[in-house]
């Protein structure tokens, strides 16, 4: 059987499949291996590719392929695939849900509840609000889409103006001004590293709330530190984080603050869906057909 290497842990149902079609290795990879498997926190750089000479075909377990040198991988003729579709329903009603358990307190009450309390401070309504959305690819669309029921308005940034019924912004930084919540949907990488800062989580002011399902990259975490501690911002709902799986202890310790360990396509149906697309263009590379979900 040909080596793949297992980048990330994945379920244990994914692992079983695998281990049917190939010699699996979840340690350092051997120079033979021609498959890689991991999640799209995985990091595939120029060096790791000079140590697989065999390598012909990475599979995204996920949408996010920030951590690949694309460029590198392109030149060597390797393939890349990734799963979507299949997870942006499940990042949606992520998304909405922690905008909401942030304006109504309810991890926050959840646990003073627990605690055998009950007077709790004043939550804020969500309804009629302005909400931003930042990237409106497949997940942002999504987000918006349900967002637009009960929002005063959905605004968007995104590369260019879409023909969709929310207003076009062009920068994140007037999106943030215009936005009472400001949701991150955005790819990772480069063109958006930091790009939340301090200017950005001003703008968004002081009754403001930001939530992220993107990558944590997208935000400078100690300038959101900063902002939540001041009062710049008044909330945040965060499901991925600059360092993962470490999540700052400031950031644990604020009530105002909604927490998630990068749970967006964690649901059943959205991880079994992503493992049997995987496994389909694993079979679909060596069996030489085409690719279901090519990248590159």
């Amino acid at each position: 059987m040909a080596d793949l290497y297992l980048a990330t842990t994945v379920s244990p149902t994914l692992h079983a499949a695998l281990a049917e079609r190939f010699a699996v290795h979840d340690g350092n990879p051997p120079p033979t291996t021609r498959a890689i498997v991991g999640g799209g926190q995985m990091r595939l750089d120029a060096a790791m590719l000079e140590r697989l000479p065999a390598l012909e075909i990475v599979a995204i377990h996920g949408v996010g392929y920030d951590g690949l040198d694309l460029d590198a991988l392109r030149a060597r003729g390797v393939r890349v695939t990734t799963t979507p579709d299949v997870l942006t329903e499940d990042v949606a009603d992520l998304a909405i849900g922690l905008m909401l358990a942030v304006q109504r307190r309810i991890a926050a009450n959840d646990a003073l509840a627990r605690n055998g309390g009950w007077k709790a401070p004043l939550g804020r309504r969500a309804s009629g609000r302005r909400i931003g959305i930042f990237g409106l690819g497949r997940i942002g669309t999504a987000i918006a889409a349900r967002a637009a029921p009960f929002a005063g308005e959905v605004l968007y940034t995104a590369r260019s103006a879409k023909p969709v019924p929310w207003r076009y912004l062009p920068g994140i930084a007037a999106l943030a001004a215009e936005s009472d919540v400001l949701i991150l949907a955005a790819p990772g990488g480069a063109a958006t590293d930091g790009i939340v800062d301090a200017r950005v989580l001003a703008s968004l002011g002081t009754q403001g709330v930001l939530v992220n399902v993107a990558r944590g990259s997208l935000v400078d975490e100690p300038a959101l530190i900063a902002a939540l501690h001041g009062g710049t911002i008044a909330g945040a709902g965060l499901d991925v984080f600059a360092d993962e799986p470490h999540v700052p202890q400031a950031l644990r310790a604020m009530e105002q603050v909604v927490l998630a360990p990068h749970q967006g396509s964690a649901t059943q149906e959205a991880r079994a869906a992503m493992a049997a697309l995987v496994l389909a263009n694993l079979d679909a590379h060596f069996a030489g057909a085409p690719l279901p979900t090519p990248l590159l």
